[in-house]
């Protein structure tokens, strides 16, 4: 199998993504990632492949990695143009697969390209806004209709509507909804007490945390909003914002920060925590009452609710995607309005005893461990329906 990233950076799809390509291998699939960029700018921070912990985690566990180098790039929409080198790389590094895993619809720009070896191609889909992904929606199109893509995993059933409105062939779309690491992402006092220590935040005060990367469709400024309705309203309240961007060196975000609490707002930012990319967010959820989003648009499956959910975390959100559909039984869902989102929050915060057993019995439904077993049989079935192997031959 062979893994084709647009590039590595901070993100949930690039996380499950990962995380289905390390449990693959970890079941007897040979799988390898070609990323088409060396390092990206986006959300206001260069992240370099080499310091992203996918990348860490897949080489570390004998994955091997390759990348065509390309520079810096960031999200302008332009298509892309590949030297001669580039293109030799690629058709080496696909001429050595079976089936080809294409982490969302931008790597179709370059699998489509004439001269390449012809695989089969799945692909992975993380959004419910197919419409605002540019030119990706007119490649996967063209490498459905060609015969390429084969088969469309969609991490939500929001994701599946959304394509098939857009014209996705629905016999194409395959629901195989996110899972994390069960004893990674889990209820933990010590690592709560830590990292509440670590940040200043005393063991009772209420916190929420806000796990997402700098980026329109997250609503920051909605969320701000909220948080400084909250903390006026929680004295001793804490709000740990995480993710790329999020970080005092971000210009955009700190002119967000300034219009949402103003003059008059400006002492409770002392209690906003603006914490970047993290390594450990097991600890950060572990360390919150709610796990909180305000998104606007995009949002499929978000990984955030899931990973606090299972670490005991509260989750308020907005309703975009599948996101009423997981934190139901579990927290909130609000309207996109400041005040009610910290009542909300001041709510989940307050019960987050009682929603305990509830987040306790939901576990498996989300667990890593069933998602990759759903991902290694479709893509036993794709390997046999165009090798003309036999299920036993691919059953590791």
């Amino acid at each position: 199998m062979l893994s084709v990233y647009e590039g590595f950076f901070s993100g949930g799809a690039r996380i499950v993504h990962s995380d289905v390509v390390l449990g693959l291998a970890e079941g007897g699939q040979d799988h390898r990632v070609l990323s088409i960029h060396g390092e990206v700018h986006r959300e206001e921070t260069r992240q370099r492949m080499r310091d992203d912990a996918c990348y860490r985690s897949l080489t570390a566990a004998g994955v091997g990695v390759g990348t065509l180098g390309r520079a810096p790039a960031g999200s302008d929409g332009r298509p892309a143009v590949f030297s001669g080198p580039e293109l030799a790389d690629t058709a080496r590094a696909m001429a050595a697969a079976d089936v080809i895993l294409s982490l969302k619809e931008q790597p179709l720009g370059l699998l489509n390209l004439a001269g390449l070896p012809r695989r089969p191609v799945v692909v992975c889909l993380h959004r419910s806004d197919p419409e605002n992904q540019g030119a990706a929606l007119d490649e996967l199109r063209a490498a459905i209709a060609d015969g390429t893509v084969v088969a469309c995993v969609c991490c939500a059933e929001s994701t599946r509507v959304a394509y098939r409105d857009a014209g996705i062939p629905a016999g194409l779309l395959h629901v195989i909804p996110n899972g994390v690491d069960l004893f990674r992402f889990r209820p933990d006092p010590a690592r709560r007490a830590a990292l509440r220590a670590a940040l200043g935040v005393p063991g009772t005060a209420p916190v929420v945390v806000f796990a997402a990367r700098y980026a329109a469709m997250k609503d920051v400024p909605l969320f701000l909003r909220a948080a400084r309705a909250w903390l006026a309203r929680e004295g001793g309240g804490h709000v740990l914002m995480c993710g790329a961007g999020m970080t005092s060196g971000n210009p955009a975000l700190a002119a967000d920060v300034e219009a949402a609490f103003g003059r008059r707002g400006a002492s409770l930012t002392d209690r906003v925590h603006l914490l970047g990319v993290r390594g450990d967010m097991e600890a950060v959820y572990a360390s919150a009452d709610v796990v909180a989003l305000t998104s606007s648009s995009g949002e499929a499956a978000p990984l955030c609710l899931i990973e606090g959910m299972m670490c005991g975390a509260v989750p308020v959100t907005t309703g975009i995607g599948d996101s009423a559909a997981l934190v139901s039984g579990h927290g909130f869902v609000t309207p996109p309005d400041p005040d009610a989102i910290a009542r909300a929050w001041s709510g989940a915060a307050a019960d987050r005893t009682a929603f305990a057993p509830a987040l306790l019995r939901s576990r498996e439904r989300f667990s890593r461990t069933r998602m990759i077993a759903a991902y290694a049989a479709l893509l036993e079935r794709v390997h046999a329906a165009h090798t003309g192997a036999p299920a036993a031959a691919v059953e590791r």
